[in-house]
């Protein structure tokens, strides 16, 4: 078995904050917890391992749990404080209903009448404008039970075709290529595959602020031996310790993977045997990549050619390596493309799906992952089935007790449904889990939208910055309230256990979906007594499907710290690694590694487009968005977590020196960052770390300081994910202060 990673004082004392192991209480130190439980970190796709401690119905601290072998104790900021959120004043505790003259615009509502409320809403709505004048916004956050369950909430019971999830904004140009290219969309490897390449290469992931526990398998590859090649347009943590950073320029990461395999073919550093025997495409695409010489692919990505010759040297001569990548590459017009090509250099060197071999995608949400594979997105069924495909449906209707010919046909991504608000098609709006008036570009057109719905319902367990819009705001549960399963970024099914119970008249979200189903009327198939069996019929649903969990049962994964799927058996042990060659597929039945009928992987010709919204003399600097390591998504959570907040207070727009100095704009000063969109005024952060004809922005705070008032809402006509990592803005020192100035502490000098 590949050696698993271990910690030591070293990597505590080079990465600082960012990685902690020590345990943590409330204010009240000493007090014993009744007991300790084993289960997850709320935050990222890694879904790192923890013992929440619980005294008297509440999260009092954590304790680290070693002996889960993904992230063996450590945890970074978030996990480390993740528990400070359960005790929160701003928690829901009761149903909210709108009252513009009450504190806060809202008043608490008792909840079975806020229930008959949303129901009454939904019913009078799809009378007057049918059943698709409803919408619903689910996320990836949740535990793959409910999003199972809001999948056929929309289409079994509300009959709406209209249901999609925040995952469109992270994981979906990754799936979406990942199909292409295999037939199946998951992690190909586990994370210990990286221990043993010879080069390890990071595309569009800050790994170090976003998947911190990463980094220690990438150090440890390092220590092996491994090249380290980081491609990113700022020197992110992880790139100030890697061999060799490529400072790609925003939106042209295709057009470097095209010039690598152009070396690739140039020097011969191709396996012929894989690509003849499990491979069709390849002469498509060799003659594609001809014109991206070494000199042009220099030109158009900004990286010097003498860097991008080394990495195809390295890349090209490995004995063995690992790819991957995130949303760097993903969150673009042509975020498929990026991911082709990067798939495309994998498979031309036949370094998969074989130990130290692989390629897989960072996942971003808690289940993003799971989250995309049973029924939430708008064109998808349980166990990654198509919506639009006759058998599916068929599979899927016989499980559900239905005629196939009663499902929804496929309905839209989330940004539509937003102009479909617009055109008056959608009229009513349930949320889950989703915090689009934050997550969504363009965001002043998205506020319009919610104040012009006829009725919208949110579902969460704070006040999110969407649901100020809601009419009515139902109190959900956080993740230690509820039990069931999320999948993580190796692709292995994990078990969150339930610690505490929700406070006051707050409810687990399955059992708040339920009563509305039961207060419309509608209840056929939405009368689960608990999460267990949901999980049951979600079984039953994918199998036979891509995403098999078939053979996976609860006791299973606590057993083996997780189950991978597919699993088409009870006595099947899973698949931590995708496409060995000496396996025979189970779901395209063929002795090939690959999922489709043939059992081969297809290259794909992977064409260069620019980014939607080119620099201009009006908007002559390119902006770029992402997380920093104390902060997630929409910051619904984390700016409620004290210590987090005081990590990284407030946005900050990142500018090279250079460009510092031609605007005249000094260190800490307010400056003004306006798109075609809108405009935010935030403080200078000088740093030499960054391309100089490019910011930065995070995109974790709402109002006037959201990097999505800037954003386009451009999308890659595939996935539909947004155009969150390239846009034209301009850039000018502030006259004066932002009003939410006042309310900060003093700089320090």
């Amino acid at each position: 078995m590949a050696q698993q990673p271990t910690a030591t004082l070293d990597i505590i004392e080079q990465f600082g904050p960012h990685l902690a192991f020590s345990s943590g209480t409330r204010l009240d130190r000493g007090v014993e917890p009744d007991r300790l439980v084993k289960t997850h970190c709320c935050f990222c796709g890694q879904q790192c391992g923890i013992q929440l401690k619980v005294k008297d119905n509440e999260v009092i601290g954590f304790e680290p749990w070693e002996e889960f072998p993904f992230n063996q104790g450590m945890l970074c900021p978030k996990g480390v404080k993740r528990y400070l959120q359960g005790s929160h004043p701003d928690r829901l505790v009761s149903a909210q209903e709108r009252a513009p003259n009450a504190p806060g615009g809202f008043r608490p509502i008792d909840y079975i009448a806020a229930i008959r409320r949303t129901a009454d809403a939904i019913q009078k709505i799809q009378a007057e404008h049918g059943n698709g004048a409803v919408g619903v916004l689910s996320g990836a956050s949740l535990t793959t039970e409910k999003t199972y369950l809001m999948g056929k909430f929309a289409r079994v019971c509300l009959k709406t075709p209209f249901i999609d999830y925040n995952g469109r904004l992270c994981m979906v140009s990754a799936g979406a290529g990942n199909k292409k290219a295999f037939g199946i969309d998951r992690a190909a490897n586990p994370w210990s595959d990286m221990l043993g390449a010879d080069v390890v290469w990071i595309s569009g992931a800050n790994v170090a602020e976003c998947a911190p526990i990463t980094t220690n398998y990438v150090w440890q590859a390092r220590e092996n031996g491994a090249k380290i090649i980081v491609v990113d347009p700022r020197i992110t943590p992880i790139a100030r310790t890697c061999d060799l950073f490529l400072p790609v320029k925003p939106g042209r990461d295709v057009a470097l993977f095209n010039g690598i395999l152009h070396l690739m073919i140039e020097h011969d550093w191709l396996d012929h045997e894989f690509i003849e025997k499990h491979t069709i495409g390849f002469e498509a695409l060799a003659e594609s990549v001809r014109e991206w010489t070494p000199a042009r692919t220099a030109e158009v990505t900004g990286i010097a050619e003498k860097s991008i010759r080394q990495a195809a040297e390295w890349w090209g001569q490995a004995k063995t390596s690992f790819l991957t990548h995130a949303r760097g590459i993903e969150h673009h017009s042509h975020g498929v493309q990026n991911v082709l090509g990067a798939i495309n250099i994998v498979l031309a060197s036949g370094r998969i799906g074989r130990e130290n071999c692989g390629y897989a995608t960072i996942t971003g949400q808690a289940n993003g992952q799971g989250g995309r594979e049973h029924g939430q997105k708008c064109d998808q069924l349980p166990g990654a089935r198509d919506l639009a495909n006759p058998e599916h449906r068929a599979h899927v209707a016989k499980v559900w007790d239905v005629s196939p010919d009663d499902l929804p046909e496929p309905g839209v991504d989330c940004y539509e449904m937003f102009r479909k608000i617009e055109r008056g098609e959608i009229r009513g709006l349930i949320s889950i889990c989703f915090n689009p008036l934050v997550s969504l570009p363009d965001n002043n057109f998205i506020q319009r939208m919610l104040d012009k719905l006829d009725f919208y319902v949110a579902i969460d367990f704070f006040l999110n910055d969407t649901a100020r819009h809601a009419d009515i705001v139902l109190p959900g549960s956080l993740q230690e309230e509820d039990e069931g399963v999320v999948t993580q970024i190796e692709g292995k099914v994990i078990k969150i256990n339930k610690a505490v119970d929700p406070p006051g008249d707050a409810r687990q979200d399955w059992r708040i979906i339920q009563d509305i189903a039961a207060a419309i009327g509608r209840t056929h198939g939405m009368t689960f007594q608990n999460p267990r069996e949901i999980f049951d019929e979600l079984r039953r649903a994918s199998k036979g499907g891509v995403a098999d969990y078939s053979g996976i049962t609860w006791e299973k994964i606590e057993a083996n710290y997780g189950i991978c799927w597919p699993c088409p058996s009870e006595d099947h042990p899973g698949t931590p690694r995708l496409f060995e060659l000496c396996s025979d597929n189970p779901i395209a039945k063929v002795a090939g590694p690959f999922y489709f009928p043939d059992g081969k992987a297809r290259f794909n010709v992977a064409e260069y487009t620019p980014p939607t919204e080119e620099v201009d003399s009006e908007f002559p600097v390119i902006l770029t968005t992402g997380r920093v390591v104390s902060q997630f998504l929409s910051g619904t959570q984390t700016r409620r977590i004290g210590p987090l907040v005081e990590q990284y207070p407030e946005p900050r727009v990142e500018i090279h020196p250079q460009l510092a100095q031609r605007l005249g704009i000094k260190e800490g000063d307010w400056t003004t960052v306006a798109s075609r969109r809108g405009e935010i005024t935030v403080r200078a952060q000088i740093v030499k770390t960054i391309r100089p004809d490019t910011v930065f922005v995070p995109y974790h705070w709402a109002g006037v300081k959201s990097a999505n008032r800037l954003t386009i809402s451009a999308q890659d006509p595939i996935s539909k994910i947004p155009e969150y990592k390239v846009c034209a803005v301009r850039l000018a020192k502030a006259t004066a202060a932002p009003e939410y100035a006042d309310q900060l502490e003093p700089q320090q000098s």
